[in-house]
């Protein structure tokens, strides 16, 4: 049975602001510190946002490699919103 465009929204929303924020801390805080490590890495200023996408985009990939998982579309929708939300 296939999965539903709104259980993949309310999965996705579920982890966004449930138990994963609690363990991994603010989104926000989070993909500014991978940024700065990801910059200092690169020598290349990147964003919070950046961050985002580039995350999304390895979701994107790994779909490439193998069969799709709920999982995969669920973080696609995650990182999306995580995104949506840092683009200011």
């Amino acid at each position: 049975m296939a999965v539903t465009i709104n259980e993949n929204l309310k999965k996705a929303k579920e982890l966004l602001s449930g138990d994963r924020e609690k363990e991994y801390g603010n989104k926000k805080l989070n993909h500014e510190n991978i940024a700065k490590l990801w910059s200092a890495y690169l020598k290349k200023d990147i964003s919070a946002h950046d961050v985002a996408i580039c995350m999304l985009l390895l979701k994107v990939a790994r779909l490439q490699q193998g069969t799709p998982s709920a999982d995969t579309y669920i973080d696609m929708v995650g990182y999306s919103a995580i995104a949506g939300e840092l683009c200011e």
